[in-house]
């Protein structure tokens, strides 16, 4: 299964655990793929760099370039064409749905009520981490 998770699950996924993290685990034992984009890893590398996160990094010993070379070596970034969608309620979530359609995959993966809204994009369903956990594990 090839999914695209939005940046606030890789935060979450990252910092502080839980379902999220378990996605991540099963990129890394080969489960399932992640795909991104150069302007997802520009915004998570933009969102780790934010003050609370930042302690949160600290609280664990962590680093922001660490953390992102950590989902680099993850996820398999491809080229994504920006689009420009009007349905948006948030014209930042443009870059998600880019690197969906790019890569064709079989899912985006937010926690973002202005994604979460839509059901699907372009034939592509966007799941909570919850639901794609699920279907991972059917």
């Amino acid at each position: 299964m090839r999914l695209v998770l939005d940046t606030n699950v890789v935060v979450s996924a990252l910092l502080w655990g839980g379902t999220p993290e378990r996605l991540i685990a099963l990129a890394g034992d080969g489960a399932i793929q992640l795909v991104t984009s150069p302007a997802l890893l520009a915004e998570l590398e933009r969102l780790l760099g934010r003050p609370k996160l930042t302690t949160q990094l600290q609280r664990q010993g962590l680093n922001p370039r660490d953390v992102l070379a950590r989902y680099v070596e993850l996820a398999q970034a491809i080229d994504a064409p920006l689009i420009e969608e009007a349905q948006l309620r948030d014209p930042d979530d443009a870059v998600v749905l880019a690197c969906a359609r790019a890569a064709q995959v079989d899912a985006i993966v937010s926690g973002d009520a202005d994604l979460q809204v839509l059901g699907a994009y372009d034939g592509i369903p966007i799941l909570s981490p919850a639901q794609a956990l699920q279907r991972v594990s059917v």
